[in-house]
């Protein structure tokens, strides 16, 4: 499983120029069952890259894209008429699929945008008293444009701590960005892209990350990061429960992608930024004085006692 994951992030670089990191968390995030944003202006491969990993895995692939008259019915699914029996038979949405791109996510309304709640943290969905389990594997990719403000919703603070990674890809270099455009002259190298994973082997991968050794010391290297988000001044609102256990399980997904059966503190520091950053709420004045959420873990990270 794990070669089969090296191979799955060479072929996403062959297709995504320049962005080997961004490539690798979210491999990361594939095999620690995350979900993931990826938030940055237009036209830097946030939705080819959400459809290439789609390619690579031999998996029912599901795009809805969010505009403001999006319902939640048209994303988890509604009950028809049947005139036959004359009883509403529920007739599944695209939520219901191994990879569903939400893409603009923030153009949705939150009422449309919660409808993803309960799939992102419980893999089910709830509909007339009804509850449906959703195919396994499950992410939601969804990408989020930081530019255009008008027509578009805030993520609510309970959908971003849904998301394990936030990730922004910003411009290639320029040897990367050269490389593009030649890769792309004579056609577009995702339509050569083929199935790597099936649905069962990434189950089993996933089984597997959870097998990954994490010593006390570490899980408590992890819980002092978070209590320190919660005691900074600066943070309004610090990191959750759900934060700590995800950047344990990213941790332990960081490991098995470096072929490691156990998990060192350097993968908790790598992690610690795309997976604390986003779910922190800063206090007005720190907004206004433009410290951003990455510097704020980047400042606990350089503070913080590392185990040894």
């Amino acid at each position: 499983m794990r070669e089969k994951l090296t191979a799955l992030g060479q072929a996403l670089g062959e297709v995504i120029r320049g962005k080997d990191d961004i490539i690798e968390l979210l491999l990361v995030a594939l095999a620690a069952e995350g979900s993931v944003l990826l938030h940055d202006v237009p036209g830097v491969g946030k939705t080819t890259l959400a459809k290439s990993l789609a390619a690579c895995l031999n998996a029912n692939f599901r795009r809805i894209q969010f505009t403001p008259d999006l319902l939640p019915t048209d994303i988890i699914g509604s009950g028809i008429y049947n005139p036959k029996d004359g009883e509403l038979r529920f007739r599944k949405g695209p939520i219901f699929a191994n990879i569903v791109l939400a893409d603009e996510i923030n153009r949705a309304s939150p009422r449309t945008q919660s409808a993803l709640l309960e799939a992102m943290s419980e893999r089910q969905i709830s509909a007339d008293g009804v509850t449906y389990p959703l195919p396994s594997p499950f992410i939601v990719l969804a990408t989020e444009n930081p530019i255009e403000y008008q027509g578009t919703y805030s993520l609510p603070e309970a959908q971003l701590d849904r998301f394990a990674l936030h990730l922004v890809l910003g411009y290639p270099p320029a040897p990367a960005e050269l490389q593009l455009l030649l890769d792309r002259l004579h056609g577009d190298p995702s339509q050569a892209l083929r199935p790597i994973f099936s649905c069962e082997e990434v189950v089993t991968m996933q089984s597997q990350v959870r097998q990954v050794k994490m010593d006390g010391t570490v899980v408590a290297y992890v819980l002092e990061l978070v209590n320190r988000t919660r005691a900074d001044k600066r943070v309004a609102l610090g990191a959750s429960p759900r934060a700590g256990l995800t950047l344990c399980r990213c941790a332990q997904a960081e490991a098995y992608r470096s072929g490691r059966t156990f998990v060192l503190p350097d993968d908790v520091k790598r992690l610690a930024v795309p997976v604390l950053a986003h779910r922190l709420v800063l206090d007005n004045q720190t907004k206004y004085a433009g410290i951003s959420n990455t510097e704020i873990i980047t400042d606990i990270l350089d503070k913080c006692p590392v185990p040894k």
